[in-house]
């Protein structure tokens, strides 16, 4: 019964949690997106963020298409991803979209 409510308690504490390539207590990384389109001029920016707390809750839509919403973006140029992790307390990866 202890093994089980310890993995509860472990899932529940890591659920939420933002993810990046190289994690740590403390975590701001940025990285390049697997999307480029070098034949679209990079005139407009749109982001997209999905943010968790306490490692919780988690909220938000990350997604390509609300980043290119958020940014008025009908053609994709380039797609990068940004992650912020202070912990268990805050999480947050966002989207950001350049384009026309």
């Amino acid at each position: 019964m202890k093994k089980l409510i310890a993995t509860m308690v472990l899932v529940l504490a890591t659920a939420g949690c933002a993810y990046a390539p190289v994690n740590g207590l403390v975590t701001f990384v940025k990285w390049d997106g697997s999307v480029e389109n070098q034949q679209v001029k990079a005139t407009k920016i749109g982001e997209a963020c999905a943010k968790s707390y306490l490692g919780i809750v988690a909220l938000g839509d990350a997604s390509i298409e609300k980043a290119k919403t958020n940014g008025s973006i009908t053609k994709v140029a380039t797609v990068d991803h940004e992650t912020t992790n202070l912990y268990f307390f805050y999480g947050s990866y966002c989207t950001i979209v350049t384009g026309e």
